[in-house]
């Protein structure tokens, strides 16, 4: 049965105030109703006593609430930490905690920002201000700046009037603007480093406990942790995005590398069964799932070209084409071109590069096994030059060998390099006379059987320069394999090349040639010039004409470089009047006869004369009719008195005859006088 205590007990009221958890305050009224009743003082005493004990029993009871309290807010915490997903919601849910236990009316908390070299406001619970949630303080500045530089908890009971802290004009601002007055900060610790601050604050003056100080640290804690777990899983979830990322490039990469291996045991097949460049793109084309075709140098895009070539490497040309080049020794043989690929895996593009590696080594060893064949070309042209009354019929079983036909139309064509920048030509005056370049008459690169000397284009002795004859090597290359395409000849000659070609139906000389300086000069990379004769009927029938086309070409050769127009290639037909003076004769006329029989008999009279007596006629004559016949412009030109224009215009006239200056005649003279310069500058 339950036991009763006697009312009277001093003890008995405190225990129903503490069964109630009635307010501190209601602990006197015992005492003071005591007294009123004019109690004994042994019983006031005792209620004194007892009160004393009731508050202390009270007091352990509210600190264990209070306990029980902040335990399970750090076990919540703890738990938020365990379930991480949202790093934001856990820092908010440590400062709304913090905010409730403490009984502040803000908690706030700052990181740490390494770059900037301050810290910034990173989550609030209870602010108001905008101003306030959007401040960054330095390092050392206001009560947060000082708690992030020490490592240390700091609080005030009134900031604006505690001088340990560094007030600045921003941080007051803010803090005016949110109204506070009492606050307690405490770092964020990780390791022995601190990322930020946790903070608790009153808009009143207030005493923070111990107590508070020590719970508002451990939510910082939590609040590191939860910061460093979200890190950590940032981090891992960023090397495992990686991991999976490197996996599949490595699959990938091995897809590739199984590809590209197949292709090089393809491309090894091919070469060791003698197979072409052709079929080296068929089997690129099947492995790239592509249209892969092999270009001449005439028929590849000359600009992706280049770029393939300066940077070693296939590049992109347009949309959905790759070009690699196929080049060696400095020498363009070509280009392969994929087809129909918008993006090329990087090992694709090797594999094509691969390919147009091999492409060349199959082009040089067909060029190994053409040489012998180009030496009998060059052979065959220099007895269609040298020897013209050979027997037809055996002219005709040699050319047949070489595939070539010399009963059709052919042109001869002369061509030469041009220096660099300057359009002059490469090869130096009287180099030898040969079939191949830098050496003697010979059939062939660098053959010898005899010599000649420089001759009417020539002019002078010597050879040419030891830094041209790489020039000269390389348009011997191009002319041999263009004679190999064309079915025709070529051999060097004279410091340069002589090629003869058939002449399609419905094609010109001039086109011919035009055509031909282009080739070679894409081939070479640089600027060759190419005069070209009339049509030969058939060399074979007629081989001495093949020797008179020749002298025809290397006129109108010398002709496009006098007339400024050098890389370029031309017939005598492009000279119109000028082109049946180049001509000549064919039936054995010495080079330049034409030329200079005109020119002798035009205007020979005033050439004597100067040569004899040391005038200048000729050169007075020139002024003069590049001044529009004007004795004014004419002494202005020649600097001299206009009497002494007039006294050498009468000695003219005393030369040529008094019609010299009639339109037919004055027409001739001109002409006469181009052609004695032209004559000059090339030797006739």
């Amino acid at each position: 049965m339950p036991v009763t205590m006697p009312d009277d007990r001093p003890e008995a009221p405190y225990l129903e105030l503490l069964v109630r958890g009635a307010p501190a305050e209601a602990y006197e009224r015992p005492v003071l109703r005591a007294r009123a009743d004019k109690a004994p003082a042994d019983r006031l005493a005792a209620l004194e006593r007892a009160k004393l004990l009731a508050l202390r029993v009270r007091g352990e009871l509210e600190g264990r609430r209070r306990r029980e309290a902040e335990l399970s807010a750090l076990y919540e915490t703890a738990h938020d930490l365990a379930g991480l997903r949202d790093l934001d919601a856990v820092l908010q849910a440590i400062v709304q905690r913090a905010r409730s236990l403490l009984g502040t009316e803000v908690a706030y908390l700052t990181l740490n920002d390494p770059t900037a070299g301050d810290t910034y406001m990173r989550v609030t619970d209870g602010s108001v201000s905008a101003r306030f949630q959007q401040l960054r303080l330095g390092m050392g500045e206001g009560l947060g700046g000082l708690v992030a530089q020490t490592a240390r908890p700091y609080v005030t009971e009134s900031y604006f009037h505690d001088p340990r802290f560094q007030h600045t004009h921003t941080i007051d601002a803010g803090v005016r603007d949110e109204g506070l007055v009492a606050i307690l900060g405490v770092p964020l610790l990780l390791g022995s480093g601190v990322i930020g601050v946790l903070f608790a604050a009153d808009r009143r003056a207030r005493v923070f406990e111990r107590e508070q100080t020590a719970l508002l640290g451990s939510f910082a804690a939590h609040a590191a942790v939860a910061i460093d777990t979200a890190h950590l899983l940032a981090e891992t979830r960023t090397a495992l995005a990686e991991l999976e990322a490197a996996n599949e490039i490595i699959r990938d990469r091995s897809r590739v590398i199984e590809r590209a291996s197949e292709v090089h045991d393809r491309l090894t097949e091919l070469v060791l069964r003698g197979g072409g460049v052709h079929d080296v793109a068929d089997a690129v084309a099947e492995v790239l799932s592509g249209s892969v075709e092999f270009l001449e140098v005439d028929e590849a895009p000359a600009a992706a070209v280049d770029r393939s070539r300066a940077d070693g490497h296939a590049v992109r040309d347009g949309e959905e084409d790759w070009v690699a080049a196929v080049s060696a020794g400095g020498e363009l043989l070509g280009a392969l071109v994929l087809r129909g690929h918008p993006r090329l895996d990087p090992m694709d593009q090797r594999t094509l590069e691969r390919a147009a590696m091999v492409t060349s080594l199959l082009q040089l060893a067909r060029r190994s096994a053409g040489e012998a064949e180009q030496r009998v070309r060059g052979e065959l042209l220099d007895d269609l030059l040298d020897t013209p009354d050979r027997e037809p019929r055996l002219l005709r079983e040699r050319a047949a060998r070489l595939r070539a036909d010399l009963d059709t139309p052919h042109v001869v064509l002369a061509a030469g390099i041009e220096a660099p920048d300057t359009g002059t030509p490469a090869a130096g005056p009287g180099a030898a006379h040969g079939s191949g370049p830098g050496g003697a008459h010979g059939s062939g690169p660098g053959g010898i059987s005899g010599s000649r000397s420089g001759g009417a284009y020539g002019g002078g002795s010597g050879g040419a320069p030891a830094e041209d004859a790489e020039g000269r090597r390389r348009l011997w290359s191009a002319a041999s394999h263009l004679a190999v395409t064309r079915h025709g000849l070529a051999a060097t000659r004279d410091g340069g090349t002589v090629l003869l070609l058939p002449l399609a139906d419905r094609d010109t000389a001039d086109a011919l040639a035009r055509r031909t300086a282009r080739q070679l000069g894409t081939a070479v990379h640089a600027a060759v010039t190419v005069g070209a004769s009339a049509p030969v009927p058939a060399p074979a029938a007629r081989p001495g004409e093949v020797a008179a086309g020749y002298a025809e070409a290397r006129r109108c050769l010398a002709a496009l470089r006098v007339l400024g127009r050098a890389g370029e290639g031309a017939a005598a037909e492009d000279f119109g009047f000028l082109g049946l003076l180049l001509a000549g004769t064919r039936e054995g006329a010495p080079d330049g006869t034409g030329v200079q029989d005109f020119v002798t008999r035009t205007v020979g009279a005033v050439i004597d004369y100067d040569e004899r007596r040391g005038t200048e006629l000729i050169r007075t004559l020139d002024a003069y009719f590049a001044g529009g016949m004007s004795p004014a412009r004419t002494k202005d030109a020649l600097h001299v008195h206009v009497n002494t224009v007039a006294q050498r215009l009468e000695r003219v006239g005393r030369l040529l005859g008094p019609d010299w200056q009639s339109p037919a005649r004055s027409l001739e003279i001109q002409l006469a006088l181009r052609l004695h310069r032209l004559a000059s500058a090339v030797g006739y």
